[in-house]
């Protein structure tokens, strides 16, 4: 018998308290199987839990401190032995014990004075069965981590062909630079800030978080269907220019409805996509467009994404506009409260700043632009304190 021989040979761990029964036992196996004995229940566990656990073990019943079936009731209940097969080898002939023993879990129950061939039969059986439940879970795990394998690169092909799409939108105005990344992260900064609201915590779950962070750079996606005269016209819109750029809401709602009926089925983060690209210029007092929603009838992705939107418009310059620096900016959100945006949620904005101003930074569009948005500790924690003195 060479070494590599008896390394690949199946272990059994026979379990007794007597030394004549594991001696006759060991001799029985030992032509077949690498063996190891234990005299005590706590032996046996101790055995099955070290780096070399057996693959089968054959279990006394009538032991002294720990007897079989707690023995096999412990192995069960840990992750790490529940898969090892116990067969009971007891003198224990009762119906009601072998029930009990099969109750508790193991594969099979022979009864003393054994016999020897139909030990071993029986062991090589549940070896072989055991052999086949290994292969199973092992090829089930292997299933699972390549199903999670292609989930994610389903989701990074989603995450780049949406940013690919929107930024066909994006390219067309040369000022807009990194905004739709800005918003993105600023929109989910925002939504965990008011997970935990109870106005808000039914619906912005982690699951909506992230569908709502996935399609948040769809929201302008309708600007590819504005002519370039008013989308990158350097002055004021006249006011039929202003009614054609409003269009830009429904042109990308119909565009994203339009995808998911090709699809054929309905897709979550494009249902959000929707209600931000539709919605998001609407304004809680009911003024916006391009249905006049107001209030809680405006979705909470739109309304999100209006927080978003407006704050970054407001620091980063525009083919029409100087940026503004983050002061001024607030002053502006500020007298919004309640009337373009949500109370809470703009209260929430306020108390994030500090993120919102490190998006910007770790965004900008420019060396000069990030030096406009970069402001001390100190101005930003001022304003902190002066819109919440408590």
């Amino acid at each position: 018998m060479t070494n590599l021989d008896f390394t690949i040979r199946h272990t059994v761990l026979v379990v007794d308290d007597t030394p004549d029964n594991l001696y006759l036992m060991k001799t029985l196996l030992k032509d077949h199987y690498r063996v190891k004995v234990a005299n005590t229940g706590r032996q046996a566990i101790a055995i099955t839990a070290s780096d070399s656990p057996p693959d089968l073990i054959l279990l006394d019943i009538m032991m002294p401190e720990m007897d079989g079936y707690e023995v096999c009731q412990q192995l069960k209940k840990s992750p790490t032995t529940k898969d090892i097969p116990v067969i009971f080898l007891t003198s224990r002939s009762d119906v009601e014990d072998e029930e009990k023993g099969l109750e508790l879990g193991a594969v099979d129950y022979i009864t003393k004075p054994i016999s020897p061939s139909i030990v071993l039969a029986r062991v090589k059986t549940h070896l072989a069965l055991k052999v086949m439940d290994d292969f199973l879970r092992d090829k089930n795990h292997f299933l699972e981590l390549e199903v999670a394998k292609r989930t994610r690169e389903v989701s990074a092909v989603q995450d780049v062909t949406i940013l690919a799409m929107a930024s066909l939108a994006e390219t067309r105005d040369s000022d807009t630079g990194n905004h739709l990344r800005r918003t993105q992260f600023y929109i989910k900064a925002l939504a965990e800030r008011l997970r935990d609201h109870p106005r808000f915590s039914a619906f912005l779950t982690t699951s909506n978080i992230q569908a709502i962070f996935k399609s948040a750079p769809l929201h302008d996606i309708g600007k590819v269907g504005i002519p370039d005269y008013i989308l990158l016209k350097p002055g004021r819109l006249e006011p039929h220019e202003y009614e054609i750029m409003k269009t830009h809401t429904t042109l990308g709602y119909k565009a994203i409805l339009n995808a998911e009926n090709a699809l054929g089925i309905p897709v979550e983060f494009l249902s959000f996509a929707m209600s931000i690209a539709l919605s998001h210029q609407e304004k809680w007092d009911g003024s916006g467009y391009p249905q006049g929603l107001a209030g809680d009838a405006i979705p909470i992705a739109a309304r999100l994404m209006a927080v978003a939107d407006v704050y970054d418009a407001l620091i980063c310059r525009r083919i029409y506009k100087k940026p503004m620096s983050h002061e001024s900016a607030m002053k502006i959100m500020l007298e919004g409260r309640g009337t373009h945006f949500d109370a809470d949620m703009l209260d929430a904005f306020i108390e994030i700043q500090p993120e919102f101003i490190a998006i910007a930074q770790r965004f900008a569009d420019s060396d000069d632009d990030l030096k406009r948005k970069m402001h001390s500790k100190e101005m930003v924690d001022a304003a902190v304190a002066a819109n919440h003195p408590d």
